[in-house]
């Protein structure tokens, strides 16, 4: 018995707990629909599973890959072996959804039927997903290593939907006939997002090495900073509306902008409003970080004040400063779909389009750009506050 018990925990010991409960988890979700077919956008669309998507021929080696890129995930201690098994998996349910796709219009035969992923295709993505970060976390790479896989991926997403493979599925149908206005949503989301963070790094820096200098100054404005940041982003974006319609319509000047009571000037001041405190906020921390020795000896070498902040303190706080405003973006991209409830365009415009005509695919060229684009500008902006660390992460 003892030998039996000892053989068995000698054989777990070879074995990724995490990487079992992501093989158990993708093994069920490969057991459920992964695609839908519906009569036209909007009525629902009846589920198929993975393997009857096409012929044999054409899921039967994704479905292996996919399972196959689940099971590399299990040996314990190979993590780049559990990073090229996400990457497999997730090759894997593309490959069926360009197989899926095309197979099932043709059975459906007509012009309104539209094709879609269902649960299993996102239960599998977020599970890949979760692994290729649990594997990323693991292996610790590099900022550089991690841009160069970050523009692996997103030369690789460019190549398959120019490839037109995807072409068929519903988002995409959805996509083609509103090509331009996709392109101009994208635009005015970007302004929306980036605008909104130039502006308040323009008034947030200096108020935040004000509020370092002077206590006083700094335990009046975060306070109100923060209690900003406590009003529901839809009452904020509602609040800005009788205001900028009462500058609107007092000032002919500010009508002639574009300040209005609806519209792009609304969204963007609640953006900016918003990203006040994590700007002031991380610009006092960051300052303050930098150690009093290190002040000691700037003194000591006859510096000015200035010349501490811009050669001392700015440095050494950087990272930090640099963390609020990662915070900023991420929040601010999301934020900024609320800018399409009150016309102020965005990738907005579609969620709340495709909310109104219970359209789900229409909800989905919306929401997947904006989360795509959240998840990138998180990872370069990690990489820019690992590049601005004065001292190696692992020798600190």
């Amino acid at each position: 018995m003892i030998a039996a018990g000892h053989s068995t925990s000698k054989a777990w010991r070879g074995v990724y707990p995490p990487g079992v409960f992501f093989a158990v988890l993708g093994m069920g979700a490969l057991l459920i629909p992964f695609m839908t077919i519906a009569a036209n956008r909007i009525v629902a669309g009846d589920s198929v599973m993975a393997w009857r998507i096409a012929s044999p021929a054409e899921t039967l080696p994704g479905v292996a890959v996919v399972v196959l890129g689940l099971v590399l995930g299990i040996p314990a201690g190979r993590h780049s072996l559990r990073l090229s098994g996400a990457l497999l998996g997730l090759a894997g349910i593309l490959w069926l959804l360009m197989q899926g796709a095309p197979a099932l219009l043709d059975v459906a035969d007509s012009a309104y039927a539209r094709v879609s992923p269902a649960l299993g295709f996102w239960c599998l993505l977020l599970i890949l997903t979760l692994m290729m970060a649990d594997a990323l976390t693991q292996l610790a790479p590099g900022p550089m290593a991690r841009a160069g896989l970050l523009a692996a991926v997103l030369c690789s997403l460019a190549l398959i939907f120019g490839s037109g493979g995807l072409a068929p599925l519903s988002i995409f149908q959805e996509y083609a006939s509103r090509r331009a206005q996709f392109a101009d949503a994208v635009l005015r989301h970007l302004a929306l997002a980036f605008g909104s963070l130039a502006t308040a790094a323009a008034i947030g820096f200096p108020l935040g090495i004000l509020c370092h200098r002077r206590a006083q100054l700094r335990d009046s404005v975060l306070p109100v900073l923060s209690l900003l940041q406590t009003i529901p982003s839809l009452a904020m974006f509602g609040l800005m509306i009788p205001i900028l319609g009462w500058v609107g319509d007092s000032l002919p000047w500010a009508q002639a902008i574009g300040i209005a009571g609806i519209g792009f000037a609304p969204a963007f001041l609640a953006l900016v409003l918003y990203s006040l405190l994590p700007v002031v906020g991380n610009t006092v921390a960051g300052l303050a970080s930098a150690p009093a020795t290190a002040r000691d000896a700037a003194r000591g070498m006859g510096m000015t004040p200035t010349q501490c902040l811009l050669k001392v303190e700015l440095p050494l706080g950087l990272p930090v400063i640099l963390t609020g405003l990662r915070i900023v973006l991420v929040q601010n991209i999301g934020l900024a779909v609320i800018a399409g409830l009150i016309g102020g365009g965005g990738l907005g415009t579609f969620v709340f389009q495709g909310l109104n005509q219970t359209a789900t695919d229409l909800i989905l060229l919306g929401a997947v750009p904006t989360v795509a684009l959240a998840l990138t500008s998180a990872i370069v902006m990690d990489i820019l506050v690992e590049l601005a660390r004065p001292i190696p992460k692992d020798t600190a």
